[in-house]
């Protein structure tokens, strides 16, 4: 009777830990086209990309790649990228946390805050070719905008010369997309102020400015900082909005790795963009570790 027993308990114990296993292995499946996209579209042709900096035309390991690093011209190229990602991450991220700001006080549900949250999902991602299109029709030589100032007032845009299809010419069109994503990231973090701590504040005798200056900004700062990161590495790898744009010369780092793959003057140094995305691989990957160290901080105060 006992080894009957004991029998018919391992075999319930068998059952159970299969069942187990059975409802364990459709969330590995159900990872698995998602490991294939990342290794595929993200692993492999980052790999690939580095790996072409470290071999010559013939295929023969060689350093001249990576020396070219040290190049003038390329370390131009790596200051515009810096300073133009700079300045729209943070302009981009105080218009954006005033913005953010100003939906604070609206209804999570209404129609407004709606409109503005799905216009910020679509504008977040208007980018590319047909942002460049946009605003060269807007604001372009011969742009509605342009012609309309100076037929009625008199102002010409371009006087001091044809600043939109140069460098400068980026900063209006990358803070068209960096404003909205900017609102999408930080809005979240705004959200998370609890209102106990604007009313312990209140209790204790400290007004409105106390509140912001004292307890939510020191909060709000680890998320503010993320934020800017993610949107100086946002800037700092776009590529199809500048090349629309900026037809003649490689004035940033994204365009400077175009001019490399389709040059066919340069001698020596024929995978010298394998050296130059890994110099823009290893600034992506500073951006996201800070970022990521910043965003667990965040998730202190929110829990």
């Amino acid at each position: 009777m006992t080894a009957t027993a004991s029998a018919a308990a391992v075999h319930v114990a068998g059952d159970v830990g299969t069942a187990r296993s059975r409802r364990r292995l459709p969330a590995w499946l159900g990872l698995t086209p998602f490991a294939l996209y990342v290794l595929l579209f993200l692993a492999i042709p980052t790999v690939l990309a580095i790996a072409t900096g470290f071999v010559d035309g013939e295929g023969a390991f060689t350093l001249e790649n990576l020396a070219a690093l040290g190049d003038p011209v390329i370390l131009g190229t790596f200051l515009d990228s810096f300073w133009v990602s700079a300045v729209t991450a943070v302009a981009g991220a105080v218009l954006g946390a005033l913005v953010c700001y100003a939906l604070l006080g609206l209804r999570p549900d209404g129609a407004v805050r709606s409109v503005v949250d799905s216009a910020a999902s679509v504008l977040a991602q208007f980018g590319g070719v047909m942002l460049a299109f946009a605003f060269i029709a807007t604001i372009g030589l011969q742009g509605v905008v342009t012609v309309l100032l100076a037929d009625v007032f008199g102002i010409n845009l371009f006087a001091d010369g044809v600043w939109l299809y140069q460098v400068p010419g980026l900063l209006l069109p990358y803070l068209y997309f960096q404003v909205p994503l900017m609102v999408i990231t930080f809005m979240p973090s705004l959200e998370g102020l609890k209102p106990q701590w604007a009313e312990a504040t209140a209790t204790l005798g400290g007004n409105r400015f106390v509140f912001w200056t004292r307890i939510a900004m020191p909060i709000l700062a680890p998320s503010f900082l993320g934020s800017v990161l993610l949107l100086f590495a946002n800037a700092f790898s776009s590529y199809a909005t500048a090349a629309a744009l900026i037809s003649q010369g490689s004035q940033i780092v994204p365009l400077q790795i175009r001019g490399a793959l389709i040059s066919e003057t340069v001698l020596g140094r024929e995978n010298l963009a394998g050296a130059l995305a890994l110099g823009m691989v290893l600034v992506m990957v500073v951006l996201m570790t800070a970022y990521s160290l910043l965003q667990s901080r965040t998730e202190r105060w929110q829990r």
